[in-house]
């Protein structure tokens, strides 16, 4: 027996109500995440390494779907030293993630976030690397997509610029960089530039 020909999933208003009320959730539950997206400088071949900056963010409410904590492996003592491989679940609704891309000279040009741009969550201090989108959850509720789910892990520092202005986000530059200071000493002039 068919469905019911009096209902139909695809009524826009219904689905329009339903992202509403999708979008006033994550603003009720959610907390303020800034969005940065990943500018790509060069790429090393060799390597097969991405040299990238991050120079805007863009506030956006977001969902960690993770109630019990992060998840993930979380921390190991490796024989590299301390390593922490924290895992979190971000929901941000399509509409508002399309209101960051209209926003007028922005970075955020695609249909959806990216994979390698980072969420900084104001409320650990810490950075999440995207890595993966997943835009098909839940699967065709009133036959419409309104939600993206971001698959995200701790973020590590390797050798990226940081130029957003915001002092939690910038200081990953300055307290992950790699420093080395050289004691130079001798000479019975000096040494001259």
């Amino acid at each position: 027996m068919p469905t019911n020909v009096f209902f139909s999933p695809a009524v826009k208003t219904e689905q329009i109500l339903y992202e509403d009320l999708i979008i006033e959730g994550l603003r009720m539950y959610g907390q303020d995440v800034l969005y940065i997206p990943r500018v790509s400088i060069e790429e090393d071949e060799i390597f097969n390494e991405d040299y990238s900056r991050f120079n805007d963010t863009y506030a956006v409410e977001m969902y960690i779907a993770n109630t019990q904590g992060f998840e993930g492996e979380g921390t190991l003592l490796s024989k590299f030293g301390l390593e922490i491989r924290d895992q979190a679940t971000f929901i941000v609704a399509k509409r508002r993630f399309r209101q960051l891309v209209e926003i007028d000279q922005n970075e955020v040009r695609a249909e959806r976030p990216r994979e390698g741009d980072l969420i900084y969550l104001p409320l650990t201090n810490s950075l999440f690397e995207i890595k993966f989108v997943e835009h098909e959850k839940p699967f065709y509720r009133l036959s419409d997509l309104p939600i993206f789910e971001l698959q995200c892990e701790l973020f590590e520092y390797t050798s990226e610029e940081f130029d957003t202005g915001v002092y939690g986000v910038d200081q990953y530059e300055t307290e992950f960089a790699t420093r080395t200071t050289l004691e130079i000493e001798g000479g019975e002039r000096g040494f001259y530039e």
